[in-house]
């Protein structure tokens, strides 16, 4: 009997949930059936072991499960997540935060293949209060393996450090203002007289805040008239050096500034009446801040900081700018007084004093934060004496060597395990330190030889100056490089063999050209000549000459992965079968073959002729690797594979094998065995594309061609081939080469216009047609031909494709428009259309005989026997 779990059968799978919290509880009850995952106690181990593991942390965690990355988090992220939880859970992370899909992606991507990511004080714009918001975390990334040990998920711990980091933003603010007020008050300390102080004070102040003018002005005992006396400003800045009224300026700067507040405008455009606004455009002015200075209650002096475009002032502009005009006045009253002056130096040393304090705590609540992120950076980092001794060296870099801190503090750093492996690297090393130590910089390229393999890094030493500028220590630090050397030379590998394909494309159409003139006119001669047993065996050798070159430029397609392929549902069972006999004559008696087929199989979508070709290539190459003795295993059966295994996407497929008992391969000659025109046979044996042809089918067909090869036990190729439903086709018997020559039309006289930018084919198809009984006109072009068409009725039109000023499926698409009864034929030596070319066009493939061009016309036309 089958038996089925009750309720509590349930609970007790789901306890690992039990200690999750608020998310466990809610991961419970959550239906997870729309997500794919299905129901919890049915999840995989991997997948539970995972969830359970972060229910159970503190710190933010979240799980992105699968190739959709569906997320599973604790409480602690829940937190982080703000309003979007609960929504997030059970949500593809691409569309739980939609703001940084592509950020997300990328960490899927690495992930799922398998690595690892580390961002340290990342900034990101989250919406998580109902209003988007700069955020800045730290975030490391690592797959989660699933029961196959493949990644089947990523895991995220997201530590949010936007405090901090806003903090230390803070502080550095502050900072740099205190240094400018203190660089202001010393120099304004050494004036003497007030005009010195207010040229000092405009132009240090206008230079730090970036902006056109800094201004200074009297107001005269009627508090509406002033004098600006002094400025400093822009070489190309307007000067407003001169008397003014305030009344013109508006009722808002009247109102604030009389108030004794400070002005405050970021677009005058936008902010103020077309009349108030018109007296800045006047003198260059879209942007002001002016600070008032009232003294016994009236309104005394002004001090402004002016821009030629809007700007949007922060509070800080306003309160340096408040700052300055308080210490600007201060110091011209010390000119006046020195008790002022005094006063005003008392204040400042009490706000330095206090912000230096502020900023020492500050230092030190930051100093444990600060030693966990140079912990679990992902650069190997470190510092040494300037002898070159290590001091200190952080995690990332001894897990590199599998050490412990103990094990190589104290050594010269050339001498530690990072170095002491690679030959030459110890020398290297020890000359950089030493240039280092007098002051200079390195920045190294460097493979290493370490215990946990050769790696590539980009390695610098920099030097640790104090304020005399002495050299009191270095800092190593090293990034590694590995994976993006791999993946730079793979682009490589795949960018030359693109070039390969498109090269051998190209030629392959040249030379069917060529050989159409040549079979073409061949075959024609042979009909004409006497029937004298010596010429005729010339013609025919002179024919297979040409039958083999068509049958190199099939492999130059191939390898391409350009042909055009002639599919159908094929057994592969009977395929290998039907094949027996030829394959023995081939392969000699010598050669023992042996067929192993599994169960039944389902059928493949393929070329069948070029299936048998690529077959015999393949059992040809396995005869040549065992000297022409030994035995070859032909075997199919049935594969799934359930993720993506470059190039074949997950599926069900059906594998060709051919198995020799020969030499094998080593791995340098594996690796280059599918190239075109790599061969181990000796001169004048092999062209080198029977590999690439075997290849470019497979990848055309939707599968790939794999090789394994182990020297002196032998290689076996797999051809894999996706797995199509019903059932096989009916295998159709080779047709032979030798056709007697087609007789003519019989009911009425045809007209053909034959269009080709070669000459030599043109003039060819031109004699096999009016040899045929077809009434014939030939064009160069295009152009041309449509200039026949306009003068002359015809039946069929035969063009090439491949032409210049107007391809052949540009000219088929304007005979369409223009004469849609009018039937089109592409003959080419090219299998590729151009994207976009959606033609349904008989097609002719070169070099075509006489009979193909014969059966062609015919379908075409309709023409019955």
């Amino acid at each position: 009997m089958s038996q089925t779990s009750s309720p509590r059968d349930t609970d007790t799978t789901l306890s690992w949930l039990d200690a999750g919290g608020e998310t466990g509880a809610l991961i419970r009850a959550y239906d997870w059936t729309p997500t794919g995952l299905g129901p919890p106690d049915r999840w995989p181990q991997s997948l539970r072991t995972a969830t359970a593991l972060l229910l159970l942390s503190p710190v933010p965690i979240v799980l992105l499960w699968g190739e959709k990355g569906i997320m599973i988090y604790n409480d602690a992220y829940s937190v982080f997540a703000g309003s979007r939880h609960p929504q997030l859970l059970g949500s593809e992370v691409r569309k739980g935060w939609a703001e940084v899909a592509d950020f997300n992606d990328n960490v899927m991507r690495v992930g799922l293949a398998g690595g690892t990511l580390a961002y340290r004080d990342q900034q990101l714009t989250l919406e998580r209060h109902g209003k988007p918001e700069p955020v800045w975390m730290n975030l490391d990334y690592s797959p989660v393996l699933d029961e196959s040990g493949t990644p089947g998920g990523v895991i995220a711990i997201v530590v949010e450090t936007t405090e901090r980091v806003r903090a230390e933003q803070r502080v550095r603010e502050s900072e740099e203002r205190l240094r400018f007020l203190d660089e202001l008050g010393k120099r304004t300390t050494e004036a003497t007289d007030a005009d010195a102080i207010m040229a000092i004070t405009t132009r240090m102040l206008g230079e730090h805040l970036g902006v056109s003018i800094c201004a200074y002005a009297d107001m005269e005992p009627d508090e509406d008239a002033f004098t600006i006396r002094g400025e400093w400003k822009l070489a190309d800045a307007v000067s407003l050096v001169g008397r003014y009224r305030l009344g013109d300026f508006g009722s808002r700067a009247v109102g604030d500034l009389s108030a004794g507040q400070a002005l405050v405008i970021h677009d005058v455009d936008t902010e103020l009446p077309d009349h108030e606004a018109l007296a800045f455009r006047a003198v260059g002015v879209c942007a002001s801040i002016c600070m008032p200075l009232v003294k016994e209650g009236r309104l005394t002096a002004l001090m402004g900081v002016h821009h030629a475009t809007p700007r949007r002032w922060t509070g800080r502009d306003l309160a340096l700018l408040n700052e300055v005009t308080q210490r600007s006045w201060a110091h011209i009253e010390r000119v006046r007084a020195e008790a002022t002056v005094r006063d005003g130096e008392r204040r400042f040393r009490e706000e330095l004093e206090a912000k230096v304090a502020e900023r020492t705590a500050a230092l030190e609540r930051s100093e444990a934060s600060i030693r966990t992120i140079f912990e679990t950076s992902h650069l190997y980092q470190g510092l040494m004496s300037t002898d070159g001794t290590l001091l200190y060296i952080n995690g990332t870099a001894l897990a590199g060597v599998e050490a412990r801190l103990e094990d190589v503090v104290g050594l010269p750093f050339w001498r530690t395990p990072w170095f002491a492996d690679t030959p030459g690297m110890p020398e290297a090393v020890e000359a950089a330190v030493r240039r280092v130590a007098a002051g200079g910089s390195e920045n190294l390229g460097m493979t290493l030889n370490l215990p946990t393999g050769v790696r590539a890094f980009d390695f610098s030493l920099r030097p640790v100056v104090n304020e005399r500028g002495e050299v009191t220590a270095m800092v190593p630090e090293a990034v590694e490089k590995t994976a993006r050397l791999k993946a730079e030379q793979a682009l490589m590998q795949v960018q030359k063999m693109e070039a390969l394909g498109s090269l051998t494309g190209g030629i392959a159409h040249d030379f069917n050209n060529l050989l159409m003139a040549v079979q073409g006119s061949l075959e024609l001669l042979r009909e004409r000549l006497p029937p004298e047993p010596l010429l005729l065996r010339l013609l025919d050798n002179a024919r297979a000459g040409a039958e083999r070159g068509s049958a190199l430029t099939a492999r130059m397609l191939a390898f391409a992965r350009r042909q055009e392929l002639k599919t159908q549902r094929v057994d592969l069972r009977e395929l290998v079968e039907g094949m027996a006999d030829l394959l023995q004559r081939s392969l000699g008696t010598t050669i023992v073959v042996e067929t192993r087929f599994g169960h039944p199989l389902p059928p493949v979508v393929v070329d069948a002729n070029q299936l048998e070709t690529a077959l015999l290539n393949l059992a040809v190459n396995a005869r040549d690797a065992m000297d022409g003795a030994g035995r070859l295993v032909i075997a199919t059966d049935e594969a799934w594979l359930p993720d993506a295994s470059a190039p074949l996407a997950p599926g069900r497929y059906v594998r060709l094998a051919l198995m020799d008992s020969g030499n094998g391969m080593d791995d340098a000659t594996l690796k280059r065995a599918t190239e075109p025109f790599f061969t181990t046979k000796g001169v004048g044996k092999g062209t080198g594309l029977g590999l690439s042809m075997v290849h470019g089918l497979a990848e055309q067909s939707g599968g790939a061609l794999r090789l394994r090869s182990v020297p002196g036990e032998g290689t076996t190729a797999e051809i894999w081939l996706p797995a199509a439903e019903g059932p096989a086709d009916a295998l159709s018997p080779s047709t032979s080469t030798a056709t007697k020559k087609p007789s003519p039309p019989a009911d009425r006289a045809y007209t053909v216009l034959s269009v080709d930018d070669d000459d030599l084919v043109r003039a060819t198809t031109v004699e096999m047609l009016e040899d045929l009984g077809y009434t014939v006109f030939s064009s160069p072009s295009g152009d041309d031909a449509l200039r026949v068409l306009e003068r002359t009725a015809v039946d069929l039109v035969i063009t090439d494709h491949a032409m210049p000023r107007m391809t052949g499926a540009q000219l088929a698409t304007q005979i369409r428009s223009r004469w849609p009864s009018v039937p089109v034929v592409m003959a080419t030596g090219y299998a590729e259309l151009p994207a976009g070319m959606q033609l349904d066009l008989p097609r002719l493939a070169k070099p075509y005989s006489q009979a193909s061009l014969a059966e062609v016309v015919r379908r075409t036309l309709g023409i019955t026997t």
